[in-house]
Order: structure tokens, then sequence, then C-alpha cells
């Protein structure tokens, strides 16, 4: 496979074509490139969905291995970032998934008397990267969001996308992507407001 040179590129789309095409034959040096371009915001997008320092090192470094190993699979003339973004989000709600079930059975042991930690059942604060009290009453709303209006919300309050931009990632029309993001808004302030005592349903 040749490297394109189109100079209608961006240069950084450019050389993120060409990093691509190596990887594809066999130059595990060029994977660097990616890595050092999306790392922080794999990192980031992780953390959101899931809460967690040290599981959000962990999904986004395993997202890239994913990546390499399946990049003979991509399409070097499309751009990388959406189809890497994929790989992220299933490991992210796949991990949320076997938490909530790791969840389930500690609430059925503490039920049938088997376990007496209450905390196990807590959503840990502590792994929130915000400080103040407030941002970590945000940041348990949002924990407890459906997992596609979590993600709506990190993309574009933490990450700052355009819209645009999330639609590309999540593969969606402009216009759903409008509109799950107004009903995640909406689902986050109610469950603030409950936490506060107030009414949901003043909105």
């Amino acid at each position: 496979m040749e490297v394109a040179t189109d100079t209608a590129l961006p240069e950084s789309r450019r050389l993120e074509r060409e990093a691509v095409v190596r990887c594809q034959r066999g130059d595990a040096r060029a994977f660097r490139v990616l890595v050092e371009r999306y790392q922080r915001l794999a990192y980031s997008v992780a953390l959101g969905l899931v809460g967690c320092h040290d599981d959000a090192l962990d999904l986004s470094q395993e997202a890239f291995v994913r990546a390499y190993q399946h990049i003979r699979l991509f399409d070097p003339e499309r751009p990388f970032l959406p189809w890497f973004y994929q790989l992220l989000r299933n490991l992210c709600f796949n991990h949320l998934r076997a938490r909530r079930a790791q969840r389930l059975q500690a609430l059925e042991e503490v039920e049938n008397g088997e376990l007496d930690v209450a905390t196990e059942l807590d959503y840990d604060p502590e792994v929130i990267v915000e400080r103040n009290e407030t941002a970590q009453r945000v940041w348990r709303a949002i924990g407890r969001l459906p997992d596609k209006y979590r993600e709506i919300i990190v993309l574009r309050h933490f990450q700052q996308l355009s819209y645009t931009e999330m639609a590309a990632l999540l593969f969606l029309p402009l216009g759903t992507v409008m509109s799950r993001l107004y009903h995640a808004r909406r689902a986050l302030k109610a469950l603030l407001e409950r936490e506060q005592g107030g009414d949901p349903h003043e909105m």
C-alpha cells in the first residue's frame, strides 16, 4: 500500500494517515504518533465515563492495544479518532456493566447477611478528578446517568467537543446528538435537584 501525498489534507491528518499505513506495514514505532496524539483525550474520556483514575488508565491503554492489534482492518483514508473512540467507549461500557454486576452481587450478599460493608455500594468520590464538594456531587450525579447520557455530557462539557465532532465520534446524526444532550442535561439536573431535596420536575 502506497502512502498518498494528498497536499489538500491538513498536515496533522496527513501525518496520522502515514502513521497508520506504516503500522499496517509492520512498523510498530509509528503507532507512537497516534498514542501521543490521542492519549490525553482517551484518558480523560475514560475517566469521565468510569469515574476512576486507575480504571481510566487501564482502559485507555487497553484501547490503544486493541487498536494496534486491529490496525490492519482500519481504512487509513478515514480519520483515526472515530474508529479508536468506538473501541474505547465499548471497553468503558463493558467495564461499567461488569462493575454494576459486581455491585448487584454485593447487594445480594448484604441482603443475605453475607456482607456487612455498606461502602461497597457507594460511588467512591475519591476517584473523581474534581476536589471540592460541589464538583463531587456533580460527578456522583453523572455517575448515576445512563451510559449514553453520561457519555454525551462528558464529550460536550468536559472535552468541549462541538456537536459536529460528537456526531462524528458517535456515528450519530447531528439532530440525535442535540436531542440526546438535551435529555442528558435534564436528567442530570433532576438528579442534582433530587439530591438537594428539591423538586426534579420544576425545570
